[in-house]
């Protein structure tokens, strides 16, 4: 992420405003992603949101700035392309297969991780990662074990179905990583677009190479499911992407962060009211997550610290 710039600052209520979409619509994408995936094929349905999602933005692109600024070198197309894969196909991806037997919340906590993770990789790759932040991981990282361990054992939870989002928590980290270390274009919203579409196409063929094309059944589609998918394109692609690109320039990366802790907040709150339960150990678990990732970003926002885990999601097509 990038720190706010002095000479775009904006009134604390913009800030805000904007602040309360990204926590609200990206939250409440976990709830939404379960209802689309009850009966759409979940990586063709992905696909299909990210196509949409990355023509709409190479639309605005080209509406406001004219088709020159869609003109990407090979170099940013290769880029855009090994972060899509990973953010969208490897994150994304098995977002959607894994919510297909695990509720909302519950995958929301597993995917609040993806800070940790990436401190774990900044640490793989001989970067300084100081004792706080090492902290943070060490509770995150036994939080999400009891979200997933005691389940796993007694069934009550497809362990696949978590262990797919466990892997779309490392895949988005990875993704979010090499980012900042790769030539992406340098307009933001035309990096993301390349990436949904890349990411679009990749998700498109391993759908149909799975057999997902005998799922595309449109008579079956309920209407919650069709209501839940426009609503990830235009609100939670389109909508929280657009105010989460504006807060990078306009508030301090710590305040950005906060996204990571609300997020699984807001979506097992939803998760509830939708009729998904929550027990002592999810609990137990999500507040040991919540606090493990408040204490990364509160270490890695000090002057002088390395910044490498608030970069968690530096081109913020989510995983949702």
């Amino acid at each position: 992420m990038r720190q706010a710039r002095p000479d775009q600052s904006a009134p604390a209520w913009q800030v805000w405003a904007a602040l309360v979409v990204v926590y609200i619509v990206w939250g409440s994408t976990y709830l939404a992603i379960r209802i689309v995936v009850e009966t759409m094929p979940p990586l063709l349905s992905a696909a299909a949101r990210h196509l949409l999602a990355g023509l709409i933005l190479f639309a605005f692109i080209a509406i406001r700035h004219g088709f020159g600024a869609l003109r990407l070198s090979r170099q940013e197309w290769t880029a855009a392309g090994f972060v899509g894969l990973a953010l969208l196909l490897g994150g994304n991806g098995l977002v959607m297969l894994g919510e297909r037997d695990v509720p909302s919340g519950l995958a929301a906590l597993i995917i609040a991780v993806v800070p940790l993770f990436v401190v774990i990789l900044r640490f793989l790759y001989g970067e300084r990662v100081v004792p706080g932040t090492i902290l943070g991981v060490g509770i995150g990282l036994v939080g999400m074990l009891i979200l997933i361990v005691p389940r796993g054992i007694d069934g009550s939870v497809s362990l696949m179905g978590m262990l797919m989002l466990v892997g779309a928590s490392a895949s988005w980290s990875v993704g979010s990583y090499f980012s900042k270390r790769l030539q992406l274009p340098s307009d933001p919203l035309a990096s993301t677009g390349a990436q949904m579409l890349t990411g679009a196409l990749a998700l498109a063929i391993v759908g149909v190479l799975l057999g997902e094309i005998g799922l595309v059944q449109p008579d079956r589609f309920s209407t919650e499911s069709l209501v839940s998918f426009v609503y990830l394109v235009t609100f939670g692609s389109v909508l929280a992407y657009t105010a989460y690109t504006w807060l990078l320039v306009h508030a301090p990366v710590s305040k950005v962060a906060t996204y990571a802790f609300v997020n699984p907040v807001v979506a097992t709150f939803l998760g509830a009211l939708y009729g998904e339960s929550i027990d002592t150990m999810m609990i137990i678990g999500a507040a040991m997550i919540i606090v493990s990732v408040a204490l990364v970003i509160i270490t890695e926002s000090r002057p002088g610290q390395p910044t490498g885990a608030l970069e968690a999601n530096p081109t913020p097509s989510k995983t949702v």
